[in-house]
């Protein structure tokens, strides 16, 4: 009996960790696709050296792994969208079994891009995009992005990440607690202080450099454009679902006085 409590004991803190890392996936992949765009562009204006990698390695890193990449976040962030404006969880599948097996599986894709995503910048020598000199976007629609990709990480973790951990370490689905939600709030500020507030807006400011600069705004561009603002439209639904919540709670509390001062007229009467 302690044996089986210690194990039991032992297993939450490592769920835990894993939901934290693998629910990290998706801000990561914002943080590789900005890279990518920028290592493109970098490229294809010859103020880059020529990376050291095979034409088989170098095209997969700039084209493949970039589309997948596309594919999949653009998947989970149109399901937040639709959950934040319907409230129904439509991911793939209304199948509890099926749902399991297509969240097994986006986990596993995702974490090989992201692995291999990383790996291919190392190899590259990508770093911080920062020295590209273009303009910042604004503060107001900064932090609208930080709470969309905010709730699109929870959507991710909610409906793919912790069904597949809970199935791998428990064998059946668990509740969620707040120790899950504030160990996956700390590791998203971090990273996003850290790395992502930084680099993550090039998604946007790309397209908009090369349009000024009359380069060509290709699909490839155009893609991080649209993923970077329904990742803030996500946000801005956000925003004003919050905001009629408190507007609600507001008129509720100063209902209930009124209903109690109608009771004591008519008690009089």
């Amino acid at each position: 009996m302690v044996l089986l409590h210690s194990s039991v004991s032992l297993r939450e803190p490592f769920q835990i960790l894993t939901i934290t890392l693998l629910s990290l996936l998706l801000p990561l992949s914002f943080l590789l696709l900005s890279r990518f765009y920028i290592f493109h562009h970098l490229l294809t204006s010859d103020t880059f050296p020529s990376p050291p990698l095979s034409s088989f390695l170098l095209s997969f890193f700039l084209y493949i792994n970039p589309s997948l990449l596309c594919l999949l976040v653009s998947i989970v962030s149109i399901a937040t969208l639709t959950h934040g404006l319907t409230g129904k969880l439509t991911f793939l599948t209304e199948s509890p079994a099926s749902r399991l097996y297509a969240a097994w599986i986006f986990v596993c894709t995702l974490q090989i891009c992201v692995g291999l995503g990383i790996e291919g910048t190392i190899a590259a020598g990508v770093e911080a995009a920062g020295s590209v000199g273009m303009e910042e976007i604004g503060l107001l629609s900064k932090g609208v992005f930080f709470l969309g990709l905010h709730e699109t990480t929870l959507h991710w973790s909610r409906v793919v990440v912790k069904p597949v951990v809970d199935d791998t370490v428990f064998g059946v689905a668990r509740e969620e607690r707040w120790a899950e939600r504030a160990a996956m709030a700390a590791s998203f500020c971090g990273l996003w202080w850290w790395k992502l507030r930084e680099e993550v807006e090039f998604l946007v400011v790309l397209p908009e450099f090369k349009r000024e600069v009359l380069m060509g705004v290709g699909v490839v561009d155009f893609v991080g454009w649209w993923l970077y603002y329904l990742t803030v439209t996500i946000g801005m639904v956000r925003v004003v679902k919050g905001i009629m919540w408190v507007a609600i709670l507001l008129l509720c509390r100063r209902k209930k006085p009124d209903d109690h001062s109608n009771d004591g007229d008519e008690d009089k009467v």
